[in-house]
């Protein structure tokens, strides 16, 4: 899913990396702030020749100006070290930056107003998020990823373990949305898995590792309000391997989609660099809204 290829280890970088790397100069004029990663490592989907930067939230005590004075003084003589700490500081007060409309408060420690949030403050990030690319200079690519969708045990349904992630992937959604203001409008975000869920609950009132799932594209550019699927239904005769979802869609024309009418993208330079070998998965038209 991240390096875009039909084999695990089919690449070393990610696709959204080498659609940057497609971008002319005249629209990334620093690379590092151009696309960022809300994460403590880069994830491989953004890896890659061309430099992004990345952001997470501080777990220490925060430091005094004193301290980081020192730190920039000791730092003057090395560009490397010294651009990097500019450019994290910057990105520290952008982050900071907020008028609260999302009406979410983070108490620091994964918890979200006293309860715990299920994606370890999810909400917090993408509203940081939010705030930096709103900004006249901030990243105008952004990548969040998150864990803990292992729902082995205790699924739930409408209420439950699922059900209480879900949400938090939700609330995460509106904090960008509330956060990121006007531009919401030339917004799209992909959100997607790298595997679904057995059909079958097992004996612990869970599912384990499936193979089809599904993606959600939403935002102020998307031409929303449908759901794209050749549905195969869930009879036993219609499952891969006789458990799983059957896949229909390959994701690749999704992100071919969004990339051709939203960033840009050629459609030669999808099938040539971004998605080598991937000319059976056609982009999908029409997913973003004439603007």
């Amino acid at each position: 899913m991240e390096n875009g290829t039909l084999k695990a280890h089919g690449a070393n970088d990610g696709w959204l990396n080498r659609a940057l790397a497609t971008l002319p100069s005249s629209r990334v004029h620093d690379s590092e702030k151009f696309a960022l990663a809300f994460a403590q490592n880069v994830p491989l989907v953004l890896r890659g020749d061309t430099h992004v930067g990345s952001w997470a939230p501080s777990r220490m005590p925060d430091t005094d100006a004193e301290t980081l004075q020192r730190i920039a003084d000791m730092y003057a003589g090395n560009e490397y070290f010294s651009t990097r700490l500019e450019a994290a500081i910057a990105a520290d007060a952008m982050a900071a930056q907020s008028d609260n409309k999302s009406g979410i408060k983070n108490d620091g420690d994964g918890t979200m107003s006293g309860k715990r949030d299920p994606l370890g403050a999810i909400a917090t990030i993408a509203a940081a998020a939010g705030r930096m690319m709103k900004a006249t200079d901030g990243p105008r690519v952004a990548v969040i990823e998150t864990s803990g969708w292992d729902t082995h045990a205790n699924q739930g349904a409408e209420r439950g373990l699922l059900a209480a992630r879900l949400t938090a992937l939700d609330n995460a959604i509106d904090s960008l949305r509330v956060e990121i203001g006007e531009a919401w409008r030339h917004t799209a975000v992909l959100v997607a898995t790298e595997f679904g869920r057995t059909v079958a609950v097992n004996g612990t009132r869970g599912t384990d590792h499936g193979t089809a799932s599904c993606a959600f594209l939403v935002g102020g550019a998307v031409k929303g309000g449908r759901i794209l699927a050749d549905w195969p239904g869930l009879a036993t005769g219609n499952l891969y391997q006789g458990r799983d979802l059957n896949p229909t869609l390959d994701l690749r024309s999704v992100c071919k989609g969004v990339l051709l009418d939203h960033v840009g993208v050629t459609a030669a330079q999808l099938e040539g660099k971004v998605f080598p070998d991937s000319r059976a998965a056609k982009p999908i038209v029409g997913l973003i809204r004439n603007t």
